[in-house]
C-alpha cells in the first residue's frame, strides 16, 4: 500500500500589486489622510497601469493623469506634494524592475505642424487664428510631458547655428536595446518610435537564405539570398535618418551607409548610438559641407567610418551619390530606405536617382494606408515607377516585391513598407 499522505493543493502565489497603484495608495495616505477611501479608489482606477522604461527614464502611455479628477487634484497640490508623487512612482517601478530610474514623463503624441512666427497685423498682435502653422519637419516631441527630473535646458542659444557640444552634454539622454542592437536620443529634443523595432528586425533577416516570401518572378525569390560577405561591397542609403532606426540594421549587415537627417539632436543620438554599437561614424555639417569640393573628397578624407550622416536636405542626397558614382564608382547602392511617415512620396525621385546606375535595388517606402487600400496603392506605386523607367530608356523593371504591414495607426490604418524592387529589365524572365 502507498503510505504516502495525499498532498494538498499547492497554494498559488497572490498577484503582485501593480507599482504604480502601490505608490499612489501610499502617497494619498501620506499626503491626503482624509481622503475618502471611495474618491481615492476612483483616482487610482483612472492611473496608468503600464509604463515602458528608457533607462534612466519611465515613460508613461498617452493621457496618463489627464482626467478631470487628477487635474482637479494636480490644482491643488503644491509642487513639493507632486514630487513626492513621482518620486513613488519612480522607486514603485525601480524595485519592481532592479533598475534605477530617475526620470518621469509621459508620451504624447508627435504633432505634425508646429506654429510659426506670428505676424503683426497693423501693430495689433495676431490671434491664434492668424497664426502661421508650419510642418513639424524635425518630428520635434514638443508634447512631452516630463513630469518629474532634470531633462536638460529647454532652449539653445543659437537655434539658426544648432546645438554646441556643450549644450549637447547638457542634455538628458535616455537608451534602450532593440535586437541586440543600442540606440539613445535625448527625449526633450527627439522622437523614438518603439513600433519600428518589427521592421528593424525585418531589415536584419532580408538577406537570409531561408527566407520564404510570394513575389511575382522567380528572379525575385532568389535576389534577396546574399551572403554576409558580400554585402561589405554594398551600401544603403537613409534619406530620414532619425537616431538610426534603420541605418543601425543596415550595419549590422555590414554595409556602408550614408544617411541624411535635418534634426542636430537625432543625428547627436545616432552618432552615439553608432559609436556605442562599435561602429565607425562621421557627421559632415556647416562649414565642411560647404567647403568640401566635392562628395568624393568628404568620404575619401574620411577615416572610412561604417557610417556618414549628412546634416542637411536629402534633396542633396541624390545629386551627392551620382558625383560619387562618377568621379570613383565607389557606390553600390543596394537598399534606400524612404522611412517619412504618413507618406515618403515626396522622396521617391530622389531615391530612384540614386538607384539609377545600381544592377539592382530595393527602395522601401513607408506610407501611412487604410487597409482595404493596399492593393490600389501598390498598382499606384508600380505605375509611378513604371513611367519613371520608360522615361530614362526602359532598360529598368520596378515593381512591388512585397508590402510588409508594421503596425497599426489608427483604426484599419496600417504603417506599411512597400518593398520596390529595381533590376535591369534583361535579368526578368
Amino acid at each position: 500500500m502507498n503510505s504516502q499522505k495525499p498532498q494538498g493543493k499547492l497554494k498559488r502565489k497572490a498577484p503582485q500589486q501593480n507599482p504604480i497603484e502601490a505608490a499612489l495608495v501610499s502617497w494619498f495616505d501620506s499626503a491626503f489622510p482624509g481622503c475618502q477611501q471611495h474618491d481615492r479608489d476612483q483616482l487610482v482606477a483612472q492611473a496608468p497601469k503600464r509604463w515602458i522604461v528608457y533607462e534612466p527614464m519611465v515613460l508613461l502611455p498617452t493621457g496618463a493623469f489627464g482626467s478631470a479628477a487628477w487635474r482637479e487634484i494636480f490644482r491643488s497640490a503644491d509642487g513639493e506634494l507632486l514630487d513626492q508623487l513621482w518620486r513613488c512612482i519612480l522607486s514603485a517601478i525601480s524595485k519592481r524592475q532592479k533598475g534605477e530610474f530617475t526620470h518621469l514623463a509621459v508620451n504624447e503624441g508627435i504633432p505634425l505642424h508646429t506654429p510659426g512666427e506670428a505676424e503683426e497685423i497693423n501693430g495689433a498682435a495676431p490671434t491664434r487664428r492668424e497664426r502661421a502653422v508650419e510642418e513639424n519637419i524635425l518630428r520635434s516631441p514638443s508634447g512631452l510631458r516630463m513630469l518629474y527630473g532634470d531633462f536638460g535646458p529647454a532652449t539653445i542659444l543659437d537655434p539658426s547655428g544648432g546645438p554646441s557640444a556643450a549644450e549637447f552634454e547638457a542634455a538628458f539622454w535616455v537608451s534602450t536595446k532593440q535586437n541586440g542592437i543600442f540606440q539613445t536620443w535625448a527625449p526633450r529634443w527627439t522622437m523614438f518610435s518603439r513600433g519600428n523595432v518589427k521592421e528593424k528586425a525585418r531589415v536584419l533577416d532580408f538577406h537570409r537564405s531561408d527566407r520564404e516570401r510570394e513575389r511575382p518572378h522567380d528572379q525575385a525569390r532568389t535576389c534577396r539570398r546574399r551572403r554576409r560577405r558580400s554585402l561589405g561591397n554594398a551600401w544603403a542609403v537613409d534619406l530620414y535618418a532619425g537616431i538610426g532606426y534603420f541605418v543601425f540594421s543596415y550595419a549590422r549587415l555590414g554595409m556602408r551607409v550614408l544617411c541624411w537627417e535635418l534634426n542636430p539632436w537625432s543625428v547627436e543620438g545616432l552618432r552615439r548610438g553608432a559609436r556605442a554599437n562599435g561602429w565607425g561614424v562621421r557627421v559632415v555639417r556647416g562649414r565642411e559641407l560647404a567647403s568640401a569640393s566635392s562628395t568624393d573628397e568628404l568620404l575619401v578624407d574620411s577615416g572610412g567610418e561604417q557610417i556618414v550622416v549628412f546634416l542637411e536636405d536629402n534633396a542633396r542626397a541624390a545629386p551627392r551619390i551620382r558625383e560619387l558614382l562618377r568621379r570613383s564608382g565607389a557606390a553600390n547602392v543596394l537598399h534606400v530606405n524612404c522611412g517619412l511617415l504618413p507618406t515618403s512620396e515626396a522622396s521617391w525621385r530622389s531615391a530612384w536617382d540614386i538607384v539609377r546606375d545600381s544592377e539592382e535595388a530595393w527602395l522601401h517606402l513607408h506610407e501611412n494606408i487604410g487597409v482595404a487600400d493596399i492593393e490600389r496603392r501598390k498598382g499606384e506605386i508600380e505605375r509611378w515607377f513604371g513611367e519613371l523607367a520608360k522615361m530614362d530608356g526602359g532598360s529598368k523593371s520596378a515593381y512591388v516585391d512585397h508590402v510588409e504591414q508594421v503596425k497599426t495607426f489608427a483604426p484599419g490604418v496600417w504603417h506599411c513598407v512597400f518593398d520596390m524592387y529595381i533590376t535591369t529589365s534583361s535579368t526578368i524572365t
